[in-house]
């Protein structure tokens, strides 16, 4: 097996991993041998921070109450409320009065797809992708079927796992009121051309619906840049605890239909798709997640005292070079492994068009074969179809056990990959 030589030192383009991996009291877990655990379950939830962690636990034993009491944890919980507005729009790229938060981003999204829904007249046109999560898939067929509505799907390209955006766009029309897409795939990582989707919808008069679950540890968001409407995540994939975001158009969230108990307040917007009390501890920990990101960007560039979003830019350029580094070392790595099959961009040249997100199969290993050698080896992974039902039949793998899936965050290291190499050399012989 050969690695570039370059790739082995700790610090990887402005990442210094041994600096963070402490911050993560879950990376500390070892074997009953003693061996460290290599946690490339990412793509599945990633290990919290310990930013996270406190605050969760800092907001339950000191600020417990609910909103807009005349008291002191009531007016601290309804400013933490507001401070985490703040922060999801600093990290989706948007207003704070169109957030809205819930448990997580699945049961937001058929929230809101049934709010729109109600909207729409039969025969109204809905366009999924085949790249997508089922969570921006199973809700629109949902709703199309109460609804009267039509849902097609853009295929994908089975040569390299790209969504084939010539024929997204031949299916839009004048009926087409929604296009529900992904910032990157959660199976094979692939990123589509996100600005021409968008684009592709508004000129025909349809919402751009996004799925940035998978994307939000990887790569920088910014929902007003790309043009999407909605644009929903979840803050366990980015180091906070279990709590859905979305990001809505000011005026859609002050227009949609919503389900509220009849005292419920008017403002701001996003506020009218949150049903009951939320998780506020939750949103603490979300809080402290985003301030953890942002000051991985007070570098030389930008000045330490830049803003959040400005943090964040230089933040999320950092984590991709470092995710890169990592992916190019796997792909040199995977020409030792004859058996390995990936699914998706193998092309070193087009690492930028990818996360560090990993869908394989070896040749005569059923995947939950391999995913349970790895967890033995202590490296953990995932196999099945981890709810990306389209691309596994797309693929045609759907009735065969799906694939394993392994992805890389920016908490992992050159040597932890090395040892996923050499465990998979030694599961295919």
């Amino acid at each position: 097996m050969t690695v570039p030589a370059s790739a082995s030192a700790p610090t990887v383009a402005g990442i210094d991993v041994e600096a963070i991996r402490p911050q993560f009291p879950g990376l500390a877990r070892t074997l009953p041998d003693g061996r460290p655990a290599v946690f490339f379950d990412g793509p599945g939830g990633s290990q919290p921070h310990a930013s996270a962690i406190v605050a969760v636990a800092r907001h339950l034993e000191s600020s417990m109450a609910n909103l807009d009491g005349a008291f002191a944890t009531a007016r601290e919980t309804t400013a933490l409320v507001e401070r985490a507005r703040v922060a999801g729009a600093d990290l989706l790229g948007s207003a704070p009065e169109g957030i809205a938060f819930g448990p997580n981003m699945t049961t937001l999204n058929f929230l809101l797809a049934h709010a729109l829904a109600r909207t729409l007249a039969a025969g109204d046109e809905i366009v999924v992708t085949a790249l997508d999560h089922d969570a921006n898939v199973a809700p629109w067929l949902l709703v199309a079927r109460d609804h009267g509505l039509v849902v097609r799907t853009a295929p994908l390209r089975v040569t390299d796992g790209t969504l084939d955006h010539d024929a997204l766009e031949g299916l839009l029309g004048p009926r087409t009121r929604v296009v529900a897409f992904p910032l990157a795939s959660n199976a094979l990582g692939t990123i589509p051309d996100i600005p021409r989707i968008a684009a592709a919808a508004h000129r025909v008069g349809a919402l751009a619906w996004c799925d940035a679950v998978h994307s939000a540890p990887h790569r920088r968001i910014d929902a007003a840049a790309l043009g999407v409407d909605v644009v929903l995540c979840s803050a366990y994939k980015f180091f906070g605890p279990h709590v859905g975001i979305a990001a809505i158009r000011r005026d859609l969230a002050e227009t949609l239909p919503a389900d509220q108990v009849r005292p419920a307040a008017e403002s701001p917007p996003g506020h009218r798709f949150e049903t009951g009390t939320q998780s506020h501890e939750g949103l603490a920990g979300m809080v402290a997640a985003v301030d953890y990101l942002a000051g991985l960007g007070t570098g030389a560039d930008p000045a330490p005292g830049a803003g959040r979003r400005a943090r964040l830019d230089d933040a999320f350029a950092r984590i991709q070079r470092h995710e890169a580094a990592l992916t190019l070392r796997f792909l040199d790595g995977m020409a030792d492994l004859p058996k390995l099959r990936l699914y998706g961009i193998a092309d070193p040249a087009r690492v930028g068009e990818r996360t560090p997100t990993l869908c394989f199969t070896i040749e005569g290993q059923p995947p939950h074969a391999v995913t349970e050698a790895l967890g033995e080896a202590g490296i953990f992974t995932w196999h099945g179809n981890y709810y990306a039902l389209n691309v596994m039949e797309s693929l045609g793998l759907e009735g065969r056990g799906g694939a394993v899936r392994a992805g890389f965050l920016h908490y992992n290291t050159p040597a932890e990959v090395d040892r996923f190499l050499e465990a998979l050399h030694h599961i295919a012989t």
